[in-house]
């Protein structure tokens, strides 16, 4: 869990999260929204990766991120107990 809220604690991996949200992208696609060179992006989606909010999958010559909403249900679980 601790993990998470550090991966969720960034600004920018809040951005890679909101677009994968929308579709499926590879790391250079991700790179291209934001101003920050690519092996920050990386070193962004290695954090995530290892939060388990992002899941990723090689196809050709690209890693495709996809976001694992699995994690996010089991977050969202976990807040609601803190509500009882």
């Amino acid at each position: 869990m601790n993990s998470l809220f550090k991966a969720l604690n960034d600004e920018t991996r809040r951005g890679i999260v909101e677009l994968l949200k929308e579709k499926d992208m590879n790391a250079g696609e991700i790179a291209e929204r934001f101003h920050i060179s690519k092996p920050s992006i990386s070193h962004h989606l290695d954090i995530l990766k290892q939060a388990d909010l992002v899941i990723s999958e090689k196809k050709g010559q690209f890693v495709e991120y996809s976001l694992n909403t699995t994690i996010l249900e089991d977050l969202l679980n976990w807040i609601l107990t803190l509500k009882k």
